[in-house]
């Protein structure tokens, strides 16, 4: 099996928080880590230690690469090839593991209550087990570029990854909230471009990869891709036009890349559309929730595989840390 890797609060764009952590007030309760489709135990140690750095005790999910071949149990169930899957029995090694994490960070807590991160389909996995466990002791669940929502049905080309289980939590889990008892955040970057020159009149310029965000572009067609400075960006829709910016506010149009078509197949399988914004890996419209407080960060990338902290941090790397932990302390 494969998973596909609104009235809002308030929206962010932001690039960069330079605090120490040193400096920020610490808290006692913990978090605990929710591995993506693919991510094993080990891809969070950096993650785990940041947010140990800012006071905050954190468990991470016992996960390997292999456990996730149990996912293959569900091509027996007929339910996979109507595309009505349910969360069980498939996914109880998962949740399984998940309430270890729990009861060891419970112990922690000494009576408090703890945080959900869910990265990529740990998100929505984290929504199933607290309707299957409950979320009394849960009063944050923050995802990561998370696939909360179904791939829309009757679009030409487009097969649901899941087989019916973002279907299934839509339907059955709770609906995102935003109170002083129970926080849902939604955080989802945009991923950097790489390899992007500028060429007028066949003088090249190459722009840092670092000063750049991609959208996903169509396979076929006349689909643009747009890439811009990295600066806060008003509209959620970006322009059929594909603009250049760079620091003096100049702008040429571009074709989209090879990169950008390759990426927006992948997110038209998740959201219906390859031309929108995204982590490299899931669509921001994917990622953001009814009735949560969403947050869009530019120049983040999906996954702590092929990441690097410096040119191509992902939502666990230091700087990207710094811009939501405050939503981790008391």
């Amino acid at each position: 099996m494969v998973f596909a890797f609104s009235p809002s609060i308030f929206k962010l764009h932001c690039s960069s928080s330079p605090s120490n952590p040193t400096s920020t007030t610490t808290t006692t309760r913990p978090a605990v880590i929710l591995p993506g489709l693919g991510n094993n135990t080990g891809d969070y140690q950096k993650l785990e230690v940041t947010l140990q750095e800012y006071g905050v005790p954190t468990v991470v999910a016992k996960v390997s690469r292999f456990d996730w071949l149990r996912n293959a149990a569900g091509l027996v169930d007929p339910n996979y090839w109507s595309g009505t899957l349910r969360p069980r029995p498939v996914l109880d090694w998962y949740l399984k593991r998940v309430e270890e994490a729990v009861q060891e960070a419970k112990e922690l807590a000494q009576g408090g209550t703890l945080s959900l991160i869910g990265h990529s389909a740990g998100g929505w996995l984290a929504r199933v087990y607290m309707e299957e466990f409950g979320q009394s002791d849960v009063s944050l669940l923050l995802t990561l570029g998370t696939p909360h929502l179904p791939p829309p049905k009757g679009v030409s080309g487009v097969i649901d990854q899941t087989r019916g289980l973002l279907y299934y939590v839509e339907k059955h889990c709770m609906k995102a909230v935003y109170t002083p008892e129970l926080r849902y955040v939604c955080i989802v970057g945009r991923d950097v471009v790489r390899e992007i020159s500028l060429s007028v009149l066949d003088v090249t310029f190459p722009i840092k990869e670092d000063k750049l965000y991609i959208q996903g572009a169509r396979f076929l067609g006349e689909s643009k891709m747009e890439a811009k400075s990295m600066v806060p960006v008003e509209s959620d829709q970006p322009s059929a036009e594909a603009v250049l910016v760079d620091d003096m506010g100049n702008s040429a149009s571009t074709a989209p890349n090879f990169r950008a078509r390759f990426v927006g197949q992948g997110y038209k399988q998740v959201c219906g559309q390859a031309d929108v914004w995204g982590d490299g890996v899931v669509p921001e419209v994917s990622a953001h929730l009814d009735g949560a407080l969403n947050i869009s960060l530019d120049g983040v990338y999906h996954s702590p595989v092929g990441s690097d902290d410096e040119l191509r941090p992902w939502y666990g790397s230091p700087a990207v840390v710094e811009q939501w932990i405050h939503h981790l302390l008391n």
